[in-house]
């Protein structure tokens, strides 16, 4: 018997896809635009990630050849006390800076949503930090926090009888004076977010509340807080993440002792910097990075999973 030929090439090409529904297009077409951008994430965000687990199971300090030594990287880090004293810095940064940051970014927004004169420039002054490179930042603050003549703190503290602080160079102190200026340097992101999530919200939903007699407090809580739980849900992980990645405030402000003294203000990101690029230790600093990358995401899943359903 003749076999039946079967078209091939362009031509059988054309013929298969005029065979295709109109929705079958559309998803083979969207798969198509999508593919490139797919691959260059893949490329520039998977490999590097999966690169990383590997270097954390090998010695390699760029010299020689990458040598596999199993899980003995994380044993030398779990049993280093500056690495525990490191873990406790960075959840510290989370902890704290976290909830204030995000509850002086609310209230802020709260009243500046009602302000009228002047609007635009008051949102403009609190968004400004944000902008500002975080290097010339972080030393613009590191100029505040100088004994007098120079600190600007120290001298209106001096300016109304109170001694000067050491403040960055401090155990008890540099790390609340870096959060200070890690909360400040976000706070503008956070107003904006705010106010766009407050925006958002129906004006009907108020006047209905005032009309059944409801006062500011109770509209609060059971009208504005429920109904910005999206944007907050998205701002407590955003700044998360930020806190736990602090690195910009931290090397710019104790670069005479990067880490701040006793290691008093150094996080996670600052070791692992550290020991890749002085130590040149690049399989422990993997090991570093894997431990960070765990830890960012076992806090942000479980932050999802409480917001999210909390009612």
């Amino acid at each position: 018997m003749a076999s039946v030929a079967t078209p091939s090439g362009p031509a059988g090409i054309a013929g298969l896809w005029d065979r295709l529904s109109i929705r079958t297009k559309r998803v083979v077409w969207a798969w198509a635009f999508l593919a490139v951008p797919i691959v260059f994430y893949a490329g520039i965000r998977f490999y590097p990630t999966f690169q990383a687990f590997w270097l954390s199971l090998t010695d390699w300090d760029l010299l020689r050849p990458a040598a596999f030594i199993g899980l003995e990287n994380y044993r030398r880090l779990f049993a280093d006390p500056v690495f525990w004293q490191v873990f406790r810095n960075t959840f510290a940064y989370l902890i704290l800076g976290t909830p204030i940051s995000l509850v002086l970014a609310f209230v802020i927004a709260f009243y500046l949503d009602r302000v009228r004169f002047m609007h635009g420039l008051i949102r403009a002054l609190y968004f400004l930090p944000f902008l500002t490179t975080a290097a010339a930042m972080a030393w613009v603050w590191r100029w505040f926090y100088q004994p007098v003549p120079i600190g600007v703190i120290n001298g209106l503290l001096s300016a109304v009888g109170i001694a000067q602080q050491p403040f960055l160079r401090s155990v008890d102190q540099a790390l609340p004076a870096i959060m200070v200026t890690a909360i400040w340097a976000g706070l503008g992101f956070q107003i904006i977010i705010f106010m766009a999530g407050l925006r958002a919200i129906p004006l009907t939903y108020y006047e209905a509340a005032r009309i059944d007699g409801l006062g500011e407090w109770a509209i609060l809580r059971k009208i504005t807080l429920p109904l910005l739980k999206p944007t907050t849900v998205f701002l407590v992980v955003f700044s998360s993440i930020g806190f736990l990645r602090i690195f910009d405030q931290v090397y710019n402000m104790t670069t005479n002792d990067p880490g701040g003294p006793l290691n008093s203000t150094k996080p996670l990101v600052l070791m692992i910097y550290q020991t890749a690029f002085s130590s040149y230790d690049m399989g422990y600093a993997a090991a570093q990075t894997v431990v960070l990358f765990t830890i960012l995401l076992i806090v942000s899943l479980i932050q999802l999973w409480l917001l999210r359903n909390r009612t």
